[in-house]
């Protein structure tokens, strides 16, 4: 068959560009002679285009919010809010889903608050949880950076940068002025922790107070402790907030919370999550499971009743919640058919046909059509 014109190019550009491929593959060469394999890829690799895992973090409706499932591994994430707001319980919850799933997890305690029955209710496991109580910020970072370089820790909570004492300030007067200490320590310890935290796919989590700047007219005068280093490093920064307490009768039994994902790099962010927290046990999982299966229809609601494949489970929230406790096969049932659906959310699209670069007559230099081609 002919060969049909179509358009016509310049034959010196295919020598240009494979003098240039072969140029790049000598620097490749070249960068991993000097500084290892691995040190530099393309990103479509499978080795670089792994999937990010994940450590739930116990209330599915915030790992709905985060669009993964849970906290990221291998990332450094901030959580922050005022006082009383469920920040440790939060932490403590992930830590007892990641030593469920056969983590090891460590706890910098630099408030010297943590309380071990506390823990315990929380469901973890205290016996095999590793506990640093630091003197000063920089013994607790150092720490941090030896847990991390184990490439043995699965979850490591820092609680928290505000409590991170610089040792210099410990050892000066009570009224002497130490202006960004605290900052530079953070900003060091930011640029020393994050190459490793990824290779480790250690997940660290840094619990953070709130303070009020002076003299802001306009906007949120609230602002994080620590400088603004843990703010650009963090992948995942959350906010949370009590919204309500719980009451039966006059007696308060828990909070409801709400936390909204201000900063998110493996999923979109500015999600929000609502959720219980009980004083004796923590976050409540059967109504984070209720409210996601009731949004997601696996669970109908007529007037006050709850109704699961035609069958009433409970009149009113409390009552359903009752229920899926007591039902511990339908509750892992609800948990695994949300956890389908979360993923099939999060699964990327299907990728398109890569097309076929344009072949060429060698003699010509003219481009071929598919007739010609074949």
């Amino acid at each position: 068959m002919a060969k049909k014109k179509v358009e016509k190019i310049n034959p010196a550009q295919k020598p240009e560009k494979n003098e240039r491929a072969q140029a790049v593959e000598g620097a490749i060469q070249q960068i991993e002679k000097q500084f290892g394999k691995g040190s530099i890829m393309k990103l479509g690799d499978n080795s670089v285009r792994s999937e990010i895992g994940f450590i739930p973090t116990g209330a599915m409706t915030l790992d709905f919010a985060l669009g993964l499932g849970g906290f990221p591994r291998g990332r450094i994430v901030e959580i922050y809010g005022p006082e009383s707001s469920g920040k440790t319980t939060l932490c403590l919850s992930a830590v007892a889903n990641a030593q469920r799933n056969g983590g090891i997890a460590a706890f910098v305690d630099a408030e010297h608050a943590l309380d071990p029955s506390f823990a315990t209710r929380l469901g973890v496991n205290i016996d095999d949880l590793l506990v640093a109580q630091p003197d000063n910020g920089e013994e607790a970072l150092e720490i941090t950076e030896s847990l991390v370089r184990s490439n043995a820790v699965d979850i490591i909570v820092v609680d928290s940068v505000a409590a991170l004492v610089p040792r210099s300030e410990l050892e000066g007067n009570m009224g002497d002025a130490q202006m960004g200490l605290h900052a530079r320590l953070m900003s060091q310890a930011m640029r020393k922790l994050t190459g490793t935290i990824s290779k480790s796919n250690t997940t660290i989590i840094f619990v953070n107070q709130i303070r009020n700047k002076i003299g802001v007219m306009f906007g949120s005068p609230e602002t994080t402790t620590g400088g603004n280093a843990l703010k650009f490093y963090a992948s995942v920064r959350l906010d949370i907030r009590r919204i309500e307490t719980l009451k039966k009768g006059d007696s308060p039994f828990g909070n409801r919370v709400r936390v909204k994902v201000v900063k998110n790099k493996v999923a979109p962010p500015f999600r929000q999550a609502e959720f219980d927290i009980l004083f004796d046990s923590g976050i409540n999982r059967e109504g984070c499971i209720l409210d996601l299966a009731l949004e997601h229809n696996l669970i109908e609601r007529a007037g006050t009743w709850y109704s699961y494949q035609t069958n009433r489970i409970g009149q009113g929230r409390d009552n359903a919640c009752t229920f899926l406790k007591e039902n511990a096969d339908i509750l892992e049932e609800l948990d695994t058919n949300l956890r389908k659906i979360l993923k099939e959310m999060r699964a990327p699209a299907a990728a398109k046909k890569e097309e076929q670069a344009p072949q060429f007559d060698p003699e010509t230099g003219e481009i071929l059509d598919e007739e010609a081609a074949g």
